[in-house]
């Protein structure tokens, strides 16, 4: 048997439900909300965010990985230490007979990195004169697995680093046309002759015993 309100009840309660509901709508549409402007704005600020988290890691110009612990690269510069400091270097072979710049000796400095400088002077064709026993001493310093990970530059990356890098691959048996191709990869339309000569014809046979170990 169903229970019937008494009609004054009922309607007080039905009033009674309408307020409540007027209530709930009125507070729903006060609540604040993120017009398309906003939406907009706040994607902004998180693509914002990611590309700074992006470039707060910038690789130095030219940069790659040659092997295991062994890296190439043109000169880096406080843009680029963030990065650096992720590598976990132990050493950095630096081509350039200039002395080191104060921040990237500080930089090194902090983080516990040693500098190797060979001084290889950097001059533009015809008057090439690349230094082969220094070429010799750096690569020794490469492959002494006490200094890897190890960096090796020097001002863009492309020939001192390049002739380094392609006698480094004569030692671990690449045929001469892939030495070559990697090196104009980096040179492009700087390559020069002489490099490519000088990777040629350099012996790579005294330093094979440095290799045995290591491939």
């Amino acid at each position: 048997m169903k229970l019937e309100l008494p009609a004054k009840q009922r309607n007080q309660e039905a009033e009674q439900n309408g307020k409540t509901t007027a209530i709930v709508s009125i507070e729903l549409w006060n609540q604040p909300k993120l017009s398309l402007h906003g939406v907009h704005t706040l994607q902004a600020s998180m693509a914002s965010d990611d590309e700074a988290a992006v470039e707060a890691m910038v690789p130095p110009l030219n940069f790659a990985m040659v092997d295991d612990g062994i890296f190439r690269s043109g000169f880096p510069d406080a843009t680029n230490f963030r990065f650096l400091r992720s590598l976990n270097l132990r050493s950095i072979v630096y081509l350039c007979p200039e002395p080191y710049p104060e921040d990237n000796a500080r930089f090194l400095d902090q983080n516990g990195i040693e500098l190797h400088q060979f001084g290889i002077e950097g001059r533009k064709e015809p008057f090439v004169y690349i230094p082969e026993e220094m070429i010799r001493e750096a690569i020794k310093v490469i492959l002494d697995v006490r200094n890897q990970p190890v960096l090796i530059h020097c001002k863009r990356g492309k020939h001192r680093t390049g002739c380094v890098v392609g006698c480094l691959r004569k030692l671990q048996k690449w045929c001469l046309s892939s030495v070559f191709d990697e090196y104009l990869h980096f040179a492009a339309a700087k390559a020069r002759s002489t490099d490519q000569r000088f990777m040629e014809q350099f012996d790579a046979s005294s330093l094979m015993h440095l290799t045995a170990s290591q491939y």
